[in-house]
């Protein structure tokens, strides 16, 4: 009886051709010897087979077949795969079976690997028992039940072939077993790699069934084809299958290690432990991953330079981590020839073996500053010198700095921490050489203090690691000294600001200027003059200051703006060279009534047949302010006879209407008025008004062009008489 054991260790061909026949309960109760024969007799062979390998098989495993296999290194390490578990290869090379052998396929396959050789070749297996004509269902004994079981079957075994075989083709890699052995039936391929694209890889002998490959395979392109066997009768019809047939491509190492980058760059930290990790690199190799054809292994080669020693970096054979080996008190950027280290990278498939293929990249690994020196002042004392009055740097602070420059850790940050009360200075670091420019920002008195002594830190934009700190050297004394120079008279106060009238007499007393040199160490005079005088109004007594008018102060002059003259003066020592200041001097003029009146505007218009007597409304202006303007008084001229006529009425402080008392004649008439001011004393100005009456038809106004009438007596009673006619 078979047990679930035995049962599996069937050969497949049996296995699956039982599993077709029979149920699972039927399968377990065959003797395994039984089982074998009743597939040979079911199936028989239907190929001619070649001179045995195997000769009597049942029994004592022996067969008399030497594999003949040389890798051209005497074949050191070799080892076989076969295809069919019942046979392996043994230490002489003698293909042999593990136990007896009741079944095997016709055909197997020997795989011989070896650190230089990769092959398969492929092995027939003959004298198998004649085809039995017996039936299955006979030798069984199953009774009535089975009697109509007709199911056929094709035995497809899966078959490899190796990638990039040579000529001649085709070759034969196995072949498909139909159980009809009427031999009224051919062989179909079809699928992918037979009759579709890439079509005519393979092909099938209709009447064998044997399977050929026609050309070389790359299995870096296609690793396995699924194609589809079935028989078919000599009219087209479909007798057995269709049937999987997977095709492996078993792989050679045809490719190469290729890196993704041909140069990889990474950085590590100066002083970091042994063992950091610094960056990671990677190949791809298109053979089979699970094999060794792809298994790769990397190395350092070559390191550039060597120093201080040639093996200060290490890579994982494996993974392809570089890592430091060098100590971190040897990893140091300032004391190290370089900061940058090249290192060439080979990767080599077949586990790093001699016969692998190999492929090469560039490593660049930039040794990285760390702020581990605190910036050191190059003399613990510098000197200045700068004019008093003067701006601007005076002297350039030199640091070093042995981290690396243009980084945080390098570059200086300046300050003053004492003798700068007055915050006269100022340090801005030079981004170019990283000195402290110290300037002046606010003028130096010599007279004052002559010499400023700063004390100035120096640190760096980016903290010292933990166990550096700044010392004495990283402070510096800075000895400035204000040198005198000859400094012109500075007036006081500046602006002057004083409030005359306008109209004084000339020569009046107007302000007095004050101007004193600040070298109050040297003995000098000062002398003034008149710098900018806009309406010449003015004149200076050089030696005392005084300023007097020199013609009448005005107002209304163009040259005053908001009731105020500006006036600029210069003071000049008798210093070598001589220096001089300049002075403003501000009068705001007072209003004096000194301008009359006038009246606006002075041209109004009327229709001769107007029924409203409303000529205009006048109003008055004066250049005076108040209270020498408005209110105004505005009333007709002194001549006889106006009342007659005109009247003048009073709107508000500043405006009056005019009004006819009654129609006039088309003509140009000129109305006195006299305006009056409030001023004390008011004045008063005479002035006429132009009036035109014109003819006024749709909308517009006729008026004369002649000369204007006076509106005196004689007009304004020849004027009444006609109208009273005409009434």
């Amino acid at each position: 009886m078979l047990t679930d054991a035995e049962h599996l260790e069937l050969a497949d061909p049996i296995r699956m051709f039982l599993e077709r026949e029979c149920k699972p309960e039927q399968i377990l109760e065959l003797p395994q010897a039984v089982a074998a024969a009743l597939y040979r007799a079911a199936v028989g062979t239907t190929r001619e087979r070649p001179v045995p390998i195997c000769d009597s098989c049942s029994g004592t495993p022996q067969c008399d077949e030497r594999v003949q296999f040389d890798d051209c290194a005497d074949n050191k390490g070799v080892t076989f795969e076969v295809s069919d578990p019942i046979f392996h290869v043994d230490e002489d090379f003698n293909l042999v079976p593990w136990k007896d052998v009741h079944f095997a396929g016709p055909v197997i396959y020997i795989h011989g690997i070896s650190a230089q050789a990769d092959d398969v070749a492929e092995v027939d297996i003959t004298q198998l028992p004649d085809h039995s004509p017996h039936k299955l269902k006979n030798i069984l004994g199953l009774g009535p039940s089975r009697i109509n079981r007709s199911k056929r079957a094709l035995l497809v075994p899966p078959m490899i072939v190796t990638e990039n075989q040579r000529a001649p083709f085709p070759r034969i890699i196995g072949r498909v077993i139909s159980s009809d052995r009427s031999r009224n039936h051919i062989f179909r391929l079809t699928g992918p790699g037979a009759d579709q694209h890439p079509r005519g890889l393979f092909t099938i002998d209709i009447d064998t069934g044997d399977v050929s490959v026609s050309r070389s395979l790359d299995r870096e392109a296609i690793d396995s084809y699924q194609l589809e066997v079935s028989t078919t009768d000599f009219s087209g019809n479909l007798v057995e299958g269709p049937a999987i047939l997977v095709i492996t491509v078993i792989d050679q190492n045809d490719n190469r290690p290729i890196f993704k980058e041909t140069r990889y760059t990474g950085e590590v930290l100066e002083g970091s432990p042994t063992g950091t990790t610094v960056m990671t690199m990677t190949a791809f190799d298109a053979d089979d991953p699970a094999t060794d054809n792809a298994a790769l292994r990397y190395n350092i080669v070559r390191q550039s330079p060597d120093k201080p020693s040639p093996n200060m970096f290490y890579i994982d054979a494996e993974r392809g981590d570089i890592v430091t080996v060098i100590s971190p008190t040897l990893l140091d950027r300032e004391t190290l020839p370089t900061t940058t280290y090249e290192l060439e990278i080979v990767a080599k498939d077949m586990a790093g073996s001699e016969v692998g293929l190999t492929g090469t990249a560039t490593a660049t690994i930039t040794i990285t500053d760390k702020n581990d020196h605190a910036p050191e002042f190059t003399h613990p004392l510098f000197e200045a010198y700068v004019n008093e009055g003067s701006t601007g740097v005076v002297v350039n602070l030199t640091v070093d700095d042995r981290d690396d420059p243009a980084t945080g850790a390098w570059r200086a940050v300046y300050s003053i921490i004492n003798g700068d009360p007055t915050r006269s200075f100022q340090i801005q670091t030079n981004p170019d050489n990283n000195e402290g420019m110290l300037s002046v920002v606010k003028p130096l008195d010599y007279e004052a203090t002559a010499y400023h002594k700063l004390y100035i830190k120096v640190e760096n934009e980016d903290p010292l690691v933990p166990d550096v700190g700044y010392n004495p050297t990283s402070t510096a004394t800075v000895q400035v000294t204000v040198l005198d120079v000859n400094e012109g008279p500075v007036f006081f106060p500046d602006p002057l600001m004083v409030t005359r009238m306008e109209n004084i007499p000339v020569g009046s007393f107007v302000a007095s200027l004050n101007a004193t040199d600040p070298d109050i160490l040297q003995s000098q005079s000062v002398r003034y003059a008149v710098l900018r005088d806009p309406a010449g109004w003015l004149s200076v007594n050089p030696v005392g200051g005084a300023v007097d008018t020199f013609a009448p102060l005005d107002r209304e002059s163009p040259y005053v703006h908001d009731n105020k003259y500006t006036a600029l003066f210069i003071a000049t020592d008798n210093g070598n060279p001589p220096a001089t200041g300049t002075g403003t001097l501000i009068i705001r003029l007072e209003d004096f009534n000194d301008n009359a009146p006038f009246v606006v505007p002075s041209v109004a218009r009327v229709c001769e047949d107007a029924h409203d007597m409303n000529v205009a409304i006048v109003g008055g202006r004066d250049k005076d302010l108040p209270p020498n303007g408005a209110p105004f008084k505005i009333e007709l001229g002194k001549q006889p006879g106006l009342d007659k006529t005109w009247r003048v009425t009073r709107v508000n402080s500043t405006h009056s209407q005019i009004m006819l008392l009654h129609s006039l004649t088309k003509a140009n008439y000129q109305l006195p008025l006299t305006i009056t001011d409030s001023g004390v004393p008011p004045l008063s100005n005479n002035t006429e008004v132009k009036v035109q009456v014109c003819v006024c038809k749709k909308n517009k106004m006729h008026c004369s062009s002649a000369h204007s009438h006076h509106a005196s007596l004689k007009v304004m009673l020849a004027t009444l008489l006609i109208v009273l006619f005409c009434l």
